[in-house]
């Protein structure tokens, strides 16, 4: 059975998740779907001598939104993320001036652009080969009454940067709006968790994705989780990476609470002897990191 193909060209994409997003598609609930997405410069880097010398206006375009029938707030979307594939011949990854962990540091050049060519399954840096992974950096809904840019990590998905939105995981998001309005672009053939220089090597990707609602959902989703092979994590985005922690670890606590029969406290306590702290990112606007437990100790939380 084809797949619907919602693409950046032929249907359009967006540079802010606000409340009021018009769909540009509307899925059945359980459809599956292709996304095709452009690279986070929207195709504008293409050689080692194309650099950016600012933070573009408009960047980390995400395709979309697409509305999925049947979705209300309170829901849960739930996003299988069946594959995700490279659909051009190069990634690129670069500095930015005033952009990135080390943008301070008078050893940085800025700007500055590796032009990173795709080889079967690697991509090549320079003479070093690094196998490509290809991870989903923007992924969001249409968020409850603010609008953040596609450069902004929250609630509502958006920037995370999150190794883990990738194929074969599972990522599920609090419906605010009706429909849900998913996007998403800025992907990556490869990147390290943290994303320091500010990119991975950004790519344009053909992403096949199973969207459901969860109505009446058994736990109150607040922020993104995602589902990997053996873990539940919890993804929180914040101005420090402390605040952002502190995010993640009561989301989790809560799931682990609701799991086990606990209070607040036993499950606060429990998750520092099974969770994980993992770094989504530090280079944007907010930060974002998530906290992982073992399914051993977490089973689905809805």
């Amino acid at each position: 059975m084809s797949r619907q193909m919602v693409s950046h060209d032929a249907d359009g994409l967006i540079y802010e998740f606000t409340p009021g997003l018009e769909p540009v598609y509307t899925a059945e609930n359980g459809e599956s779907l292709t996304v095709e997405t452009i690279d986070s410069i929207g195709g504008a880097v293409q050689e080692d001598a194309d650099i950016v010398d600012e933070v573009p206006e408009e960047v980390n375009g995400a395709t979309g939104p697409i509305a999925v029938s049947g979705a209300e707030p309170g829901d849960v979307l739930k996003v299988e993320i069946e594959d995700v594939r490279v659909n051009e011949d190069r990634g690129r990854v670069l500095t930015i001036p005033d952009f990135g962990l080390l943008h301070e540091s008078d050893e940085i050049e800025e700007p500055r652009t590796r032009v990173t060519p795709v080889e079967d399954d690697v991509i090549r840096f320079g003479d070093i080969e690094v196998p490509i992974q290809p991870c989903i950096g923007t992924i969001g809904v249409a968020p409850a009454d603010k609008s953040y840019t596609t450069l902004v990590p929250h609630d509502h998905g958006g920037n995370l940067d999150t190794t883990d939105m990738t194929g074969g995981t599972t990522a599920y998001f609090p419906v605010f709006q009706e429909g849900g309005l998913l996007a998403m672009g800025d992907s990556k053939a490869a990147m390290a968790d943290g994303e320091m220089c500010g990119t991975g090597a950004e790519i344009g990707t053909d992403i096949d994705i199973t969207v459901t609602v969860l109505s009446n959902p058994a736990f109150e989703l607040s922020r993104p989780v995602v589902e990997t092979a053996d873990a539940w994590k919890t993804i929180a985005s914040a101005e420090t990476l402390e605040a952002a922690c502190q995010l993640a670890n009561e989301d989790m606590t809560a799931l682990l609470a609701k799991e086990h029969g606990v209070d607040e406290t036993d499950a606060h306590l429990f998750s520092s002897l099974v969770g994980g702290l993992e770094i989504s990112q530090v280079v944007d606007p907010l930060v974002t990191v998530r906290n992982a437990v073992p399914k051993e100790y977490l089973s689905s939380p809805f």
